[in-house]
């Protein structure tokens, strides 16, 4: 890739050596702060009883936990570019577990929003820094595997958390939940310091963060490869904010029937992340971000189709149709954001805290839009046309600002011969 400088400080053979525990790791890192999010979810009305306050502001534990998520992807992202992935992890983790103890002995609920926002800050850095270590370990074609596989077996624990915030909150009260919070903070912390070995590439050149940032969006193609990982993950955030309103309103459901509804979406996208890691091998990135695309299209018209004609009034139509358009997200997600992060290796931490911030920032306000289409409308169809739009505008994204394959083969070509000449020097 353009703009490589030096050797990586760890190569295949390094992550080759130790696979099993750089994947968990990889999947600590990666997990902890998203888990610790969704294990509080099942507390909030305790916490709202508990301080005596309005649930509304017991849910800015959540949502100001999700905006020190993205915050720290905009500034963890750039500091593991200059200071290296191991430090900067090891201080956002250390962050998160001073914060997560505060939420242990917090008195009041603004004392423990303020917490919960420290404990994201600190907590998402394994979220920007874990995309960054893949790119630093693995060539461009085996990035989307490995995000695929972390965010996988992630995803599994994830679905599970808040079955355990609920059990802790029930046995023990809703400070366990932080207990717990604290111990698997403070163990990923000491695995890191411990086993993970500094993977950032070597800077000959002195761009620093501004350099970083310019030459990343000068490139279309870095643009571009965000823009459909950005705007694939905005399918998400707005289905998510709509179905609850189209299930439970519009449909007559109960909330628990749509609880289960949606739990299949997330298992399609994690069957999809599965197929993603078998595929990598034999088929180019750019060939999985296409076949991603044409398939999350093809399901999403399937979804207009059935709302136009009344059919997905019966949510098996509604979730059938999405089940097809989140195995295809996974393909395109992972796949999009190993190219973003591609561009320019050595600023991998840069660009995966630039992607980052838009998705949750962006996140934030297509959730409010999904749930005013659900909540507005007498029919799924809003939310139906809002998803086809989105994946249009994603296979858009592509077509018109990331350059043919064969441009990128000449950049691997360069990137693979940069890197043999490291290794002879």
């Amino acid at each position: 890739m353009h703009g490589v400088t030096g050797k990586p400080a760890a190569t295949d053979s390094t992550a080759n050596a130790t696979p099993r525990i750089m994947l968990l790791l990889l999947v600590a890192m990666t997990g902890v702060a998203p888990i610790s999010l969704y294990m509080l979810v099942p507390a909030l009305p305790v916490l709202a009883t508990a301080f005596g306050r309005d649930i509304s502001i017991a849910q800015m534990t959540v949502s100001l936990y999700m905006v020190g998520i993205a915050c720290s992807q905009i500034i963890m992202g750039p500091l593991s570019d200059r200071f290296g992935r191991r430090p900067v992890l090891l201080a956002g983790l250390g962050l998160m577990v001073a914060a997560s103890a505060a939420c242990i002995f917090a008195e009041t609920l603004p004392q423990l929003i303020a917490a919960r926002f420290l404990q994201a800050l600190g907590g998402a850095t394994g979220m920007v820094v874990s995309r960054a270590i893949i790119r630093d370990l693995y060539s461009r074609d085996r990035v989307g595997a490995m995000i695929s596989l972390v965010i996988a077996v992630m995803m599994i624990a994830q679905m599970l958390s808040p079955l355990t915030g609920g059990l802790l909150e029930t046995a023990f009260g809703w400070r366990s939940i932080f207990y717990v919070i604290t111990a698997a903070s403070l163990a990923i912390a000491v695995a890191i310091a411990m086993m993970l070995p500094e993977t950032r590439r070597d800077r000959a050149e002195a761009g620093g963060f501004r350099g970083d940032v310019g030459s990343l969006f000068k490139s279309r193609a870095f643009i571009g490869y965000v823009l459909c990982q950005v705007l694939a993950s905005q399918i998400i955030f707005t289905f998510a904010g709509g179905g609850p309103y189209v299930v439970v309103t519009q449909m007559g459901r109960s909330s628990a029937e749509y609880g289960a509804w949606f739990a299949s979406t997330g298992f399609a996208y994690l069957i999809g992340n599965l197929f993603c890691v078998r595929f990598a091998p034999r088929h180019s990135l750019e060939k999985l971000i296409w076949f991603g695309l044409a398939l999350q299209l093809a399901g999403s018209l399937l979804n207009l189709l059935w709302g136009v004609t009344g059919l997905n009034q019966a949510p098996s139509w509604l979730f059938g149709t999405q089940m097809l358009v989140m195995f295809a997200n996974a393909f395109v997600m992972s796949n999009s954001a190993a190219g973003a992060i591609s561009i320019r290796p050595e600023a991998a931490g840069t660009a995966s805290g630039a992607m980052g911030f838009l998705q949750m920032g962006l996140g934030s306000l297509f959730s409010q839009f999904g749930a005013w289409l659900g909540g507005h409308f007498a029919t799924p169809v809003a939310l139906n046309l809002a998803i086809v739009i989105l994946s249009i505008a994603c296979a858009s994204t592509v077509v018109f600002l990331i350059p043919r394959r064969t441009v990128m083969i000449s950049e691997e070509l360069i990137e693979k011969a940069e890197e043999e000449e490291s290794g002879l020097l």
